[in-house]
């Protein structure tokens, strides 16, 4: 949906829409995305009152408003974004909605992986030799190291409290809490890891948005596509994949539950690899789904990578 249209869905509602945050009401909240949903949730408990724009299953780089979610922000007291660029959509909304809240950019603080020799059509693009297609030279996917997400826990929890200092001792309690889980997740990973030995830790993925994980826990993606879903990989580029994947015996591959499956169901036709199932990169899945959760989808990406590196091992 365009800014005009926007525009004008909020003429019919700006009259009747209110910031204040009314004594014994919950707390009006919005989250850009559903992993950050999820975090606001953790912490917000039942004092908050929660709208998630783009929802699970859905593309947050592609995403747009929809009136009854435009309508929503224009009654929202916080805001909570990622940043980094990756939601270039937002400040148009937030501007088009005349919103007067406290927006939060929940990575603030985190040092961004950046790469300043960044080519928008590098050959192969991976964690292991910089070939990265950021936006602006920033990966926005800071919460693939699970080290990141304490940052954006502490950025959520300030904000809660800024909103509604009256329920600041219980959102710290909570955060908390979260933060005691969130330590021991990044703990496990990195224990599941160590059984792996190094130079077998090699995976193909739909797009570059596990950069902040390969770092974390050494692990090397290859990806056809850039750092946005919105990135066209080339032939070459493709070609180029196909001859590394033959040539170093990768054979861990894996669509991505916001990604188009064809360009990976291509790869495997003409390397005759079977894609081992989807990961979870800028969307948890339905309440049914295995990553339902922040903490959920983080475990089932562990293991889906580490099942697929063992099966294979097994088989040669």
């Amino acid at each position: 949906m365009s800014m005009k249209i926007i525009s004008l869905v909020l003429g019919a509602v700006l009259c009747t829409a209110t910031h204040a945050h009314s004594t014994g009401a919950r707390l009006q909240v919005a989250a850009t995305f559903s992993i950050i949903g999820d975090m606001v949730q953790q912490v917000g408990g039942s004092q908050i009152d929660l709208v998630v724009l783009a929802g699970p299953g859905q593309d947050a780089h592609v995403y747009q408003p929809n009136p009854s979610e435009v309508r929503r922000i224009t009654q929202t007291q916080v805001v909570f974004s990622n940043g980094l660029g990756f939601e270039g959509w937002i400040a148009r909304l937030l501007k088009a909605a005349r919103y007067s809240g406290d927006h939060v950019i929940v990575s603030k603080g985190i040092d961004p992986r950046r790469d300043v020799n960044a080519k928008p059509h590098a050959t192969v693009r991976s964690n292991s030799n910089k070939q990265h297609h950021h936006h602006g030279g920033v990966d926005p996917h800071a919460w693939q190291d699970v080290r990141n997400s304490l940052v954006y826990v502490r950025n959520i929890t300030d904000g809660l409290c800024r909103a509604d200092p009256d329920n600041c001792g219980t959102y710290t309690s909570r955060s908390a809490q979260y933060m005691a889980l969130l330590s021991r997740l990044h703990e496990e990973i990195l224990a599941d890891w160590s059984a792996i030995e190094p130079s077998r830790r090699k995976v193909v993925t739909s797009h570059d948005a596990f950069a902040y994980y390969a770092h974390a826990y050494g692990v090397t993606f290859f990806a056809p596509q850039g750092i946005s879903t919105e990135s066209a990989a080339s032939a070459k580029t493709v070609g180029t994949l196909i001859q590394q994947i033959r040539r170093e015996s990768i054979r861990a591959l894996f669509v991505e539950s916001v990604s188009d499956p064809r360009l990976i169901e291509q790869i495997a036709r003409e390397t005759g690899l079977r894609p081992y199932g989807a990961l979870f990169s800028d969307s948890l899945s339905h309440a049914d789904g295995p990553a339902s959760s922040y903490i959920k989808m983080m475990r089932h990406n562990t293991q889906s990578l580490i099942g697929a590196i063992r099966e294979h091992s097994a088989g040669q």
